[in-house]
């Protein structure tokens, strides 16, 4: 075999093994998974631009202490900024609506609603970024769950731990669809071990909401509590 010939079969198997290096290289890149404040910002994204949110959801509360579970279903709406609806249909006539301003948690079988502004509040703190206001990334410390493990394969389970501490809860798991940003399940997990685990089916972005959503008026004899 000639010299050049030699030469022109090294050069050949060179060039093939630098394109498959290349090639590989690439493909390993382009399947990284994202960092949790990637996958903070593309959710912040998101709801930055999101102005009405509609779902229908189902409540999970578990008491750890007595390992009592309680599942409500029901309606629930947002609107930027800082109003949301939720009207629980099970059990039937419960109330948590925010007008931005006012904070009010109705009890139909106790007859009884909790009323404060919503800024002395903690209820919607750990939601606070699906009414428009907050910013995931200054407020907790994030990092990325197994989402296999999670049993949510195909998104993303983003753990947030507050970073100033609140009695509300210690920490929130955030569902995330890989495709389209929207948080779909939310767990909210509390001192004592308490989980309170949102599930929001049949999402809606950007529609309009009548403007009566966000204000309720109990029924007369109703108690009203102010924290």
């Amino acid at each position: 075999m000639h010299s050049l010939q030699k030469v022109a079969i090294i050069l050949c198997a060179l060039i093939a093994t630098l394109v498959l290096i290349f090639t590989i290289g690439t493909t390993a890149r382009a399947a990284e998974p994202p960092t949790a404040d990637q996958v903070a910002s593309r959710v912040q994204a998101f709801y930055n631009q999101t102005r009405t949110f509609q779902a229908r959801f189902q409540q999970d509360y578990t008491v750890k202490a007595f390992n009592k579970r309680k599942r409500s279903t029901g309606q629930v709406c947002f609107e930027r900024p800082g109003k949301m609806s939720w009207k629980y249909d099970n059990p039937n006539g419960n109330r948590v609506v925010s007008n931005g301003a006012t904070l009010k948690v109705y009890e139909k079988d106790n007859k009884q609603m909790f009323e404060q502004p919503i800024n002395d509040s903690q209820y919607p703190a750990a939601l606070a970024f699906l009414m428009g206001k907050g910013d995931l990334k200054k407020t907790f410390t994030l990092r990325l769950l197994d989402a296999k493990r999670m049993n949510f394969e195909g998104g993303y389970v983003l753990e947030g731990t507050p970073k100033s501490p609140t009695p509300a809860y210690q920490k929130v798991l955030m569902y995330v669809d890989a495709s389209t940003a929207q948080v779909r399940r939310m767990l909210i997990l509390d001192a004592q071990g308490n989980r309170n685990m949102f599930t929001f089916d049949n999402p809606v972005v950007n529609t309009s909401i009548p403007s009566g959503e966000f204000n309720f008026d109990p029924p007369k004899g109703t108690t009203i509590v102010h924290p």
